[in-house]
C-alpha cells in the first residue's frame, strides 16, 4: 500500500484531516433534519454573513417598529388617565376607550409605514432566500455574489408577495384595533366585535403560512402571482399541522423576544445574527420535503432528495454516478445476450472460406459458395446438437423467468396506480402550474 505524502504543520492546519471515501460518505445528511444540522454546523458562518446582508434592507422596518412602541410610550405617559388637578383634589376626566383609541390611531399611521418599510425588506429577502434555497440544495454558494443574484432572480415574485402579506397584515390590525375601540366605547356589539377580532387573528395566521409559502415556492418554481396565491392556499391547508410545527420552530427567536425580561435580550441577539437566515432555513428545509412528496416524485424527470443522499448499506452514501453506473449495469445484464443463449461453434477444425484466386472462374465462385453454405452447416448442426446443454437451458430459463416476472409486475403496478388515483385524487395539495 503507497504510503501518503508527509506533510509539515503549516500545510495539514490549512487542509484539514485527510478524508477517504468512508469518512466522507458517513458525513453525508440521509435526511432533511440532518441536512439541517449540517447546514447550521458546516456553514454557520454563512448563515450569520446572509443574515447581516438582509438586515440591512430591514432597517427602516425595524426603525419604524421602534418609532411605533416609543410613540405609543410617549402618550401613554403623558395622556391625563389620571392625575391630581390641585394638591389633595384629584381630577378623573373622562377616558373611556382612550388607550384604544391611541392604539388605533398608532397603527393607522404606523402600519402605513410599516407597509412600505416591508417591501424595502423585501430586497434583502429575494437575496436572502436564494443563498438558503441553494444551501438547502447543498450546492456550493459564493454568499455576496449569490446574494446580489438572487435579488435579481426572486425580486418581482417576492416583493408582489410581501406587498400582498402586508396590505392583509395592516388592514387585519386596524380591524382588530378597531373592534378593540369600539367594545371599550360601548358604541357597539360586543359578541359582534370579538367574533370579528377572532377571525381577524385567524386570517392573520392564515396570510401568515400563506406568505412562507409564497416564498419557498417563488424561490423553486416559476409561477405567476396568481398561481403562487392559488398553491399557497393550498399548501396551507393540506398541511395545516406541519405547518403550525414549523411555523412554531423558526418563530422561536420571535417569542424569546415577546417573552421580555432577559428572553427578549436573547431573541434580539439571535434576530441581529442569524435569526433571519434560521427562519428561512427551517422554512425552506420542510417545504422542500413537501415539494419532493407531493410534486417532485409525481411528475416525470423531478428532481427529488435534493441535498440529501440515500444509504445503500452500511451506513454510506453512493454518489449520483456511481447510482447511474450501477443502474446502466443492473439494466445491461437484464438484456438477453444472443451470443450466450445459444451455441456457437468454436473454430478448431479445418473448415475454411474458399480463398478466391486473383484471375478467378467460374468454378471458383462455385467453390467459394459451397464452403460458406458447409460452414453453416456445420454451425448449425452444432448448435443443435448442443443447445440442451445444462448452461444455455438456465441460461434462457432464467430470462423466460424474468419476462413472466416484469409482465406480472406490470400488471400488478397498473393495477395499484388505477386504485390510488381513485382512492388519493384528493388527498395531496395540487400545484398549478409552472417550470422549475
Amino acid at each position: 500500500m503507497a504510503q501518503g505524502e508527509k506533510k509539515g504543520f503549516i500545510a495539514r492546519m490549512l487542509e484539514g484531516k485527510e478524508r477517504d471515501e468512508e469518512y466522507a460518505r458517513s458525513t453525508l445528511p440521509t435526511n432533511r433534519w440532518a441536512l439541517f444540522w449540517d447546514i447550521v454546523k458546516g456553514r454557520f458562518s454563512k448563515l450569520v454573513i446572509v443574515n447581516l446582508l438582509m438586515l440591512i434592507f430591514f432597517i427602516p422596518l425595524i426603525a419604524v417598529i421602534v418609532l411605533r412602541i416609543t410613540y405609543a410610550d410617549m402618550l401613554g405617559a403623558l395622556y391625563p388617565f389620571s392625575g391630581d388637578l390641585f394638591l389633595g383634589f384629584p381630577a378623573y376626566p373622562n377616558m373611556q376607550s382612550a388607550p384604544q383609541q391611541i392604539t388605533l390611531m398608532t397603527n393607522l399611521y404606523f402600519g402605513a409605514a410599516m407597509v412600505v418599510c416591508a417591501l424595502i425588506a423585501a430586497v434583502g429577502i429575494s437575496g436572502g432566500m436564494y443563498v438558503i434555497r441553494n444551501m438547502v440544495w447543498t450546492e456550493g454558494i459564493f454568499v455576496a455574489n449569490d446574494f446580489w443574484r438572487g435579488i435579481k432572480i426572486n425580486i418581482g415574485i417576492v416583493l408582489a408577495s410581501t406587498a400582498f402579506y402586508s396590505i392583509c397584515l395592516y388592514l387585519f390590525s386596524i380591524s382588530i384595533s378597531w373592534a378593540q375601540w369600539t367594545i371599550a366605547s360601548g358604541a357597539g356589539n360586543s359578541v359582534l366585535m370579538t367574533i370579528s377580532m377572532a377571525v381577524s387573528y385567524v386570517a392573520i395566521a392564515i396570510i401568515t403560512l400563506m406568505y412562507l409559502w409564497m416564498l419557498s415556492m417563488g424561490a423553486n418554481y416559476k409561477l405567476k402571482f396568481f398561481q403562487l396565491l392559488k398553491n399557497s392556499f393550498l399548501m396551507t391547508f393540506g398541511l395545516i399541522f406541519q405547518n403550525i410545527f414549523f411555523a412554531f420552530l423558526l418563530a422561536i427567536p420571535i417569542i424569546l423576544v415577546l417573552l421580555g425580561s432577559f428572553f427578549q435580550i436573547i431573541g434580539i441577539v439571535i434576530l441581529l445574527l442569524f435569526g433571519i437566515s434560521y427562519m428561512l432555513l427551517v422554512w425552506f428545509d420542510y417545504s422542500q420535503w413537501a415539494f419532493d412528496k407531493f410534486f417532485e416524485s409525481k411528475r416525470e424527470g423531478g428532481k427529488v432528495n435534493r441535498g440529501i443522499y440515500s444509504k445503500t448499506g452500511k451506513g454510506s452514501a453512493q454518489s449520483k454516478a456511481v447510482q447511474e453506473y450501477e443502474a446502466n449495469l443492473e439494466a445491461a445484464m437484464a438484456v438477453r445476450s444472443d451470443l450466450s443463449s445459444r451455441p456457437i461453434k468454436p473454430i478448431t477444425d479445418d473448415l475454411k472460406v474458399y480463398e478466391l484466386p486473383e484471375a478467378f472462374s467460374r468454378d471458383d465462385l462455385k467453390k467459394l459458395r459451397e464452403s460458406k453454405e458447409l460452414i453453416i452447416e456445420d454451425t448449425e448442426r452444432y448448435a443443435e446438437e448442443h443447445k440442451n446443454d445444462e448452461k444455455f437451458v438456465e441460461y434462457n430459463a432464467k430470462f423466460e423467468q424474468m419476462q413472466k416476472e416484469r409482465e406480472e409486475r406490470e400488471k400488478q403496478a397498473e393495477k395499484d396506480a388505477k386504485k390510488k388515483k381513485k382512492k388519493k385524487k384528493d388527498s395531496a395539495p395540487y400545484m398549478d402550474g409552472g417550470n422549475e
